[in-house]
């Protein structure tokens, strides 16, 4: 059985990045810097040789197996989020006190941010006809700058897991050296009104802000009208 975990990246070259021990210190993760792709990676159940609570890979959390086969949005369907939005921050790596550390320190308040701008900033590119800048005009980048460096009330840092993993080349042998890999995950929530209110109020004060063309402003009445449809 496999199991497939959806990245999504956004346009700009974002740095996940993360408070560490002091406030000086952090951990990165760079993303690709261009276009909404699924950065699909495929993890077979059976290589999955450790988990955070020592229960084999079919007992771990409910959350994590929804996202693993069928992502956010499947982990969003689960009774327990119906009226949350769901946000997952993910590294991986062989330096398990390294991750330990940045999965410790992951905060609500100060790294959220982080993961809700590329959610609405993938929301942006997708909704666009033509290239988003052509679409909304600087309406995109005013917004989307926004998104990154805005306040988000009500965010719950719910749970951290990990795996750790044995990864096969293609026939079938142990990569060597270093064939393990360490896969930790967060899960952030946040009430969907809470969240919808946030994007509603940022939305209206760049909106308020910017001077778009006629064709531009329709765009941009349209996308406020429907940009929590598959958000």
């Amino acid at each position: 059985m496999k199991i497939k975990l959806f990245l999504i990246t956004g346009i700009f070259n974002v740095m996940f990045f993360v408070s560490c021990v002091g406030q000086n210190s952090a951990l990165f993760i760079a993303a690709p810097d261009f276009s909404v792709y699924e950065n699909g990676k495929t993890i077979n159940i059976g290589s999955i040789i450790e988990t955070k609570d020592g229960t084999s890979a079919e007992r771990m959390p409910e959350w994590l197996l929804a996202f693993i086969n069928g992502g956010i949005e499947a982990v969003e369907m689960l009774d327990l989020y119906r009226d949350r939005y769901v946000f997952i921050g993910i590294n991986e790596g062989d330096n398990f006190t390294a991750l330990s550390k940045w999965a410790d320190n992951f905060s609500a308040e100060h790294d959220f941010a982080v993961l809700a701008a590329i959610r609405i900033e993938n929301r942006l590119i997708l909704s666009a006809a033509l290239y988003p800048d052509d679409e909304y005009g600087i309406f995109f980048e005013r917004l989307v700058k926004s998104a990154y460096s805005a306040e988000y009330r009500g965010v719950v840092k719910e749970e951290t897991y990990w795996i750790r993993t044995r990864t096969n080349n293609q026939n079938g042998n142990l990569r060597s050296p270093s064939s393990e890999t360490y896969n930790f995950f967060v899960l952030l929530t946040v009430g969907r009104n809470t969240m919808q209110n946030i994007i509603r109020i940022m939305m209206s004060q760049v909106n308020n802000a910017v001077s778009p063309t006629s064709s531009q402003t329709i765009s941009i009445n349209r996308l406020r009208q429907t940009f929590f449809q598959g958000f």
